[in-house]
């Protein structure tokens, strides 16, 4: 039997990787404690569940979905975007169910990516934004990412000979990993050079909903011109945690839209209705939960940093997300020193260059872990170093 060549060029899976490490350290009897995965520890909203429940028995629900998402759900999408950054949107041409964000941005590379050609990649990003483009023979060129450019994606210094090639860039803000954020300008900024080298700007937006002093997330569909040239993924999964019910939606260009709509009903057959019936619940249901997992994130983003700072780690308060990006002590590099947390603490974080380049130097700690645990990996980390 012979792969695909292009599967060599394929690097591990981030998260498969942190799963598999775990699961071994957990056969031989050790207390594993994980900061690496972003998987809320919070169930989803009873509301959300009883809406679910409901949804199930109803034997319209059970026959093939459509492919781009029902009606009501995508209406609901674009309700959801009126209430939250008071954008309309057409929900017939510029809404698009999806099965969870990461497949709509898989699924945007075959829509837009020729073999040969450029996708513009954050420094710091998810892993997919680069192997999207290797499964479909594509390049990744990756914007530089620096701490004293705030993590901004500096698309500008992007050569004349890639952009020549390029067809799609992402940018994401609150950006996982390194949580930063986006000024208006920037966008405004990203969205006049989409416009001026033909490219389709994707903004994945998944931690839209998690902001911490005060902060509100924006949607760069909030500023002038962004329909002309970008679409913009949203997700239950960090929001209502819902990360395993797989659902999301992706809206703006109507001819971006259209595009991926075009590779998902040849690949996939859609959501199932139920699901879309219960995201529907979350987002035009009691909001609380908003607040309520803000509120958690933001005083477990108090303890990290805190702590960490008490044991000679660096890291940024962050604005939102559920991540702190921290330094690596000096004389370690970040694979070296996730390795040494997992080897002699027992204490999974992920390293920095799992997500790009500009991520070395850097660890990401993930606030999707029960504050108890929490302190004990950080009383672990202290003990080690």
């Amino acid at each position: 039997m012979r792969t695909a060549n292009r599967m060599a060029n394929l690097p591990p899976y981030l998260f498969a990787e942190i799963d598999r490490k775990k699961e071994a350290k957990v056969a031989q009897g050790i207390d594993v404690i994980s900061l690496g995965i972003g998987d809320p520890d919070m169930p989803t909203p009873n509301n959300v569940i009883d809406a679910m429940a409901q949804a199930i028995r109803n034997p319209a629900n059970h026959r093939y979905p459509s492919y781009s998402g029902a009606k009501r759900y995508r209406d609901a999408c674009a309700q959801w975007m009126r209430n939250r950054f008071d954008v309309d949107l057409d929900a017939n041409t510029e809404v698009l169910a999806l099965i969870g964000s990461k497949e709509g941005i898989a699924h945007l590379f075959p829509a837009f990516v020729d073999q040969g050609e450029y996708t513009l990649v954050p420094g710091c990003g998810y892993p997919v934004y680069h192997t999207g483009g290797i499964l479909v023979g594509g390049l990744s060129h990756f914007m530089p990412m620096t701490e004293e450019n705030d993590f901004l994606a500096d698309f500008e210094s992007t050569p004349a000979d890639v952009l020549a090639k390029a067809k799609m860039m992402f940018i994401s803000y609150p950006n996982n990993p390194t949580s930063a954020i986006a000024t208006d300008e920037y966008f405004d900024r990203a969205i006049a050079f989409a416009r001026e080298h033909d490219l389709l700007l994707i903004h994945d937006n998944a931690y839209s909903e998690i902001g911490f002093d005060g902060y509100r997330p924006p949607s760069i569909m909030q500023r002038p011109g962004a329909r002309d040239v970008a679409i913009e993924l949203f997700s239950c999964s960090k929001a209502y945690n819902m990360t395993g019910w797989r659902v999301a939606f992706a809206c703006g260009n109507s001819e971006a839209i259209k595009a991926l709509g075009t590779v998902k009903s040849n690949i996939d057959s859609g959501i199932f209705t139920a699901v879309q019936d219960a995201a529907i619940e979350a987002m035009l249901g009691p909001q609380d939960i908003v607040n309520t997992m803000s509120d958690l994130y933001q005083r477990r983003r108090d303890l990290v940093v805190d702590a960490l700072a008490g044991i000679g780690i660096i890291a940024r308060k962050p604005k939102g997300t559920i991540y702190v990006w921290a330094r690596v002590p000096e004389g370690y590099d970040s694979a070296g020193f996730a390795t040494k947390l997992l080897d002699e603490a027992n204490v999974i974080v992920a390293a920095g260059t799992a997500y790009g380049p500009s991520g070395e130097g850097y660890i990401r700690i993930s606030l999707a872990t029960p504050d108890d645990r929490i302190s004990e990996a950080i009383e672990r980390i202290k003990n080690t170093l």
